[in-house]
């Protein structure tokens, strides 16, 4: 009789910490979610600085036991997680990590040619959902490597929303352009960025009117929240005739 094969691990750090085996979520405790998610966003770590990071307010030689816990806890059962070289420590290749697949997705938006170049295909529906859709980080998880990564995650996601935007609209994807674009707003609404994307599909679908409004909306923003004007080539976007009237 054969066995059964157990399906891959997928480690789920947007939105809350889970750990998937197809459609039963493990049980893991805190010390070795720690673990799981340092391994899951730097993708390796000597003991040493592993130990420290994740437990940096106790002596070196309980960070390292517990450590050690943590390690024993997830090879229990299953398969090893976690995959020890040495020194040193790395996520098992089985595991699927969707902080990485974001970041990669994010990175191939960001890297593509100019929007309008010839080499840059249609964004295809799940780069996009992706972009769209994902969760914050390990919210609630307040260690100082998290914020780092957390804040390297979100700007990596602004810059690929903004591209994204602006290849949708060269493909006439006016509705997702302007999703993209506003999700971008959402995350950072002093952001010029992203509010030139959203004037740059008003515009692309002849929709002056509701370009000039959203610049006037973030120009009154951003000059009741930093005392500052937007940019010139933000003003230029849009005709002439109707900024000198304001």
């Amino acid at each position: 009789m054969s066995t059964a094969q157990v399906p891959a691990p997928r480690l789920r750090l947007l939105g809350r910490f889970t750990l998937e085996y197809g459609a039963a979520e493990a049980d893991v405790c805190t010390g070795a979610q720690r673990l799981l998610a340092y391994l899951g966003l730097r993708g390796h770590g000597t003991r040493t600085v592993v130990a420290g990071t994740l437990w940096p307010d106790v002596t070196e030689d309980r960070a390292h036991g517990s450590l050690r816990t943590a390690l024993w806890r997830l090879h229990r059962g299953r398969e090893p997680l976690v995959r020890s070289d040495g020194d040193a420590l790395s996520l098992a290749t089985a595991v699927t990590v969707d902080a990485r697949a974001l970041a990669d997705s994010a990175l191939r938006v960001v890297e593509a040619p100019a929007p309008g170049a010839d080499l840059w295909p249609e964004p295809s529906a799940d780069l996009t959902q992706h972009l769209l859709f994902a969760g914050d980080l390990l919210p609630g998880w307040d260690d100082d490597w998290i914020l780092f990564e957390r804040e390297r995650l979100r700007q990596l996601r602004l810059h690929a929303l903004d591209a994204l935007a602006h290849h949708l609209i060269t493909h006439g994807r006016h509705a997702l352009a302007l999703d993209a674009a506003l999700e971008s707003v959402r995350l950072e609404p002093l952001r010029e960025s992203a509010h030139r994307a959203v004037v740059a599909v008003h515009l692309a679908e002849n929709n002056v009117l509701e370009a000039i409004r959203h610049y006037r909306t973030f120009r009154a923003l951003l000059h009741e929240e930093l005392g500052l004007a937007p940019s010139p080539d933000f003003a230029a976007m849009l005709p002439a005739c109707v900024l000198t009237r304001d």
